[in-house]
């Protein structure tokens, strides 16, 4: 199926990125007509409504024959889990509170409307910590409410990304101070929940990275990597990167430069 909708887009035009299969442009009335999709969502963004209008009828001659394509126009899309908010001109806001909502009434812990904190990054954060290894349920509890936040942080919540860098590497054999730094996250969504991601490109021509390391912080004595990227001085970080270095390094000049 994948290969068949590749070869029809093609065949009106369209040329698929080579660094990622799943996003596409074509020239259309002189301005770039961009799609992406993942497995049976599709977004179709171009400067002139009329060409999404036109490429809504192409949609449903060549696959809405079975059951018609949903379609829907606006500034606001739901994608992923994600509220998309293209309400101010020139930026971006992405939300996936409904989802932390989700997270937070799943906790086996309910939190007062109230009750949050500073950061989500717990007193000794990097430490292994002390106390015995959660019996099987509560692992298993630790394992789904961290990959949940997994997927929350590389879509609009970067700045619990720290954190769940820490917690990933745990999920094989989480103690008592784990879920501590679990709990300690989830207060923090808890009075965080409506935080929104906004992004903006002030140069696409300006690609700015910036870097930093924190020198041998993890219990085996390796370091920590966090990256951010952006378009100028735009607002947000289009792409952010937390985790734990592969090498030891001697020295936290040696962790910089790795």
């Amino acid at each position: 199926t994948d290969k068949k909708f590749q070869t029809e887009l093609e065949q009106v035009g369209f040329k698929f990125n080579p660094y990622d299969p799943c996003v596409s442009n074509r020239d259309r009335k002189g301005s770039q007509h961009m799609i992406m999709f993942h497995v049976d969502d599709l977004k179709s963004s171009h400067i002139n409504p009329k060409v999404n209008d036109e490429f809504d009828t192409w949609l449903q001659k060549n696959y809405g024959t079975h059951r018609k394509v949903v379609i829907h126009h606006g500034k606001v899309h739901q994608y992923l889990g994600m509220e998309i908010d293209y309400e101010y001109r020139g930026k971006v806001n992405i939300g996936m509170i409904k989802y932390v909502q989700g997270m937070l009434e799943d906790f086996p812990i309910q939190f007062r409307s109230t009750k949050s904190v500073i950061t989500s990054a717990s007193d000794g954060m990097f430490n292994r910590g002390q106390g015995g290894k959660l019996h099987r349920e509560r692992a298993e509890q630790f394992h789904m409410m961290v990959a949940k936040a997994l997927f929350l942080c590389k879509r609009a919540r970067p700045d619990i990304q720290p954190t769940i860098a820490v917690l990933c590497m745990r999920v094989k054999e989480p103690n008592e101070a784990d879920w501590g730094k679990l709990v300690s996250l989830m207060k923090y969504l808890n009075g965080t929940k409506k935080l929104r991601l906004r992004l903006s490109a002030d140069n696409l021509r300006c690609i700015k990275w910036c870097m930093d390391a924190s020198s041998a912080v993890n219990p085996d004595y390796k370091s920590h990597t966090d990256v951010t990227m952006s378009f100028g001085d735009g607002e947000g970080a289009v792409q952010s990167i937390s985790r734990k270095q592969k090498l030891n390094t001697k020295s936290s000049t040696e962790a910089e430069l790795i």
